[in-house]
């Protein structure tokens, strides 16, 4: 899964031309690690429809900070430069299909 900054959030997410999925996470997190692999599967089978990335919140605190981010695992769904969904809290995968079928 690609990774996204601060720096390249605007590029990478807001002027996608397809959903992407922003995983706000932070390495002492354990649902965080708990939903990463889960994701990671998402990516691969549903890569075509949404991109899935990772923003370290620790490492970049700007982005979480400007969309109100206050608790992690959180998920926020961007479409056409704008929040359009966002998913808090580790999930199992079949939940996470479900919170993601408008979009794959």
């Amino acid at each position: 899964m690609k990774v996204v900054t601060d720096a390249d959030f605007a590029t990478e997410v807001l002027k996608s031309d397809k959903p992407v999925l922003v995983d706000f996470w932070a390495e002492w997190c354990g649902p965080c690690r708990m939903v990463a692999p889960i994701l990671e599967e998402i990516s691969k089978e549903h890569g075509d429809k949404i991109e899935i990335v990772k923003l370290n919140i620790d490492e970049n605190p700007k982005v979480p900070q400007s969309y109100g981010v206050l608790q992690i695992p959180t998920m926020n769904i961007y479409k056409d430069g704008e929040v359009v969904k966002q998913i808090m809290g580790a999930k199992p995968k079949a939940a996470l299909l479900r919170d993601l079928a408008e979009f794959i």
